[in-house]
């Protein structure tokens, strides 16, 4: 074996040598004061609650829900949190209550019933949420992927709204109902594994005050929404 082999030779194998020592004694950083801000996806189905017996959902009823939530520790562990943030719903609800106006200005609310022919009958809003989360989990400084269970609730202002229904050759568009709440409250709860998250949201506050169908019948018109919500660090 000649020298110039000999001396390769050498050079590798205190390359290698030295490069395992870096790698054993390198000290990874953590951050022992880490925290789960989130940027949050949801999307639900919407079901009917507090309506008319004979009012149900038809057509696409569900909602998107998007913002970001801030990460407040409460324990030195870390693994329990109160989140407080901000975003936005989507909701739709086709369903066969039919929102129009008399020719007084006065609301009519008709519950639509099989005799009605028609193509499309929704309520669509959009809200302004501030949500409140009261987190736990089993995170630590090293992981990242981990089990979790948030409740809370949220606040909301609906800042637009309006009721579409649709038949052959007619429309009626409603965007100003004096019965509708634009203040919006739920309470809300998702667990999960990682990105993939279970969500329930529970309204606290009707939709419509002092409504009343044209069959004499009161309502509030409420909503229950499941779905997934996907917590993005």
């Amino acid at each position: 074996m000649s020298r110039s082999q000999l001396y390769c030779i050498f050079f590798l194998t205190f390359f290698a040598l030295t490069k395992g020592i870096a790698q054993d004694t390198l000290v990874k950083k953590v951050d022992s004061l880490y925290r789960e801000d989130q940027f949050y996806l949801g999307i639900t189905y919407n079901f009917l609650s507090a309506v008319p017996d004979d009012v149900s959902i038809r057509g696409l009823s569900g909602g998107l829900h998007f913002g970001y939530l801030r990460d407040m520790p409460v324990n030195k562990r870390r693994n329990v949190a109160v989140a407080i943030g901000a975003g936005l719903a989507f909701d739709r609800f086709g369903q066969t209550l039919f929102i129009g106006e008399l020719e007084s200005e006065e609301t009519l609310f008709v519950v639509l019933n099989d005799e009605v022919d028609f193509d499309s009958n929704r309520l669509s809003m959009a809200t302004i949420e501030a949500p409140v989360e009261f987190r736990w989990r089993t995170s630590t400084p090293e992981i990242y992927k981990f089990w979790r269970i948030h409740a809370g609730f949220r606040v909301g202002y609906t800042y637009w709204y309006r009721s579409t229904f649709k038949q052959p050759e007619n429309e009626v568009i409603q965007t100003d109902i004096p019965q509708f709440q634009r203040i919006r409250l739920g309470a809300t709860l998702s667990f999960g594994y990682n990105t993939f998250n279970f969500y329930g949201y529970y309204n606290l506050a009707p939709f419509f005050k002092d409504a009343v169908t044209t069959d004499g019948e009161p309502f509030d018109f409420s909503t229950i929404k499941i779905g997934l919500m996907f917590y993005i660090l």
